[in-house]
């Protein structure tokens, strides 16, 4: 099993915030400022999750995963309190990525290959464990659901490696991400802490895809009728 690193990890909250940011061009201005915000809301959300995730470890004995996601989680902290130079360095191989290989498609190609449905599916099925009504009856849902919920995640990848096909570093994020959550321990940790933050996330990632496709179509409807 991989292990989950530091790094990796905010490698993928860098990926999550670009996709955030890179809604169609008619909406550029307002996605911007609210990407923004958003960004910060997926940063902290991510670091509650990290130090569950670190307490969950350390109380079936994982010292050194729980230390890892003890690192991950204050790295994040330092995101949240302050941008990084790491981060925007990442950001702008990421955006420089996006610009020369994927800026100039006419189509939301996330909706066209049903990234939008696997995060539906994904957030029905957190929104399920999150109304369990005690700890032992997640534990069992967990038990029951993994496996879906693993193959959804999977499939989920797999759409967002045929929406960024094109070699670079954008396609290299969704790898190392693919690594950390699906190979990592991260999905099955977060799952078995059935937590909000996880729902809250997923939440924040299908409004914006699904706006973005929304807006996609306005505007393609509006240039049919000049």
């Amino acid at each position: 099993m991989a292990k989950t690193t530091p790094s990796r990890t905010i490698s993928l909250i860098s990926i999550l915030f670009l996709l955030l940011t890179i809604a169609p061009e008619p909406t550029r201005s307002l996605s911007l400022s609210l990407s923004f915000a958003q960004y910060r809301t997926v940063v902290s959300l991510s670091r509650s999750l990290m130090m569950r995730v670190a307490n969950l470890r350390a109380s079936r004995g994982d010292v050194s995963g729980s230390r890892r996601a003890h690192l991950i989680a204050e790295k994040l902290e330092k995101l949240e309190s302050g941008l990084s130079l790491g981060f925007f360095g990442l950001t702008w191989s990421l955006g420089g990525d996006y610009l020369k290989n994927y800026a100039r498609r006419d189509l939301y190609y996330a909706e066209k290959y049903g990234v939008v449905s696997d995060l539906n599916e994904l957030l029905k099925s957190v929104s399920e464990l999150t109304r369990a009504s005690s700890d032992a009856e997640g534990a069992t849902w967990v038990r029951r659901n993994y496996q879906n919920v693993l193959g959804v995640s999977t499939s989920l990848f797999k759409k967002l490696l045929k929406v960024f096909a094109e070699s670079g570093t954008l396609r290299e994020a969704v790898k190392v991400a693919e690594i950390e959550v699906v190979q990592g321990g991260l999905l099955k940790d977060c799952l078995e802490l059935g937590s909000n933050d996880l729902k809250g996330l997923l939440q924040i990632l299908k409004d914006l895809a699904s706006s973005g496709n929304a807006n996609t179509n306005t505007n393609a409807n509006d240039w049919h009728d000049l």
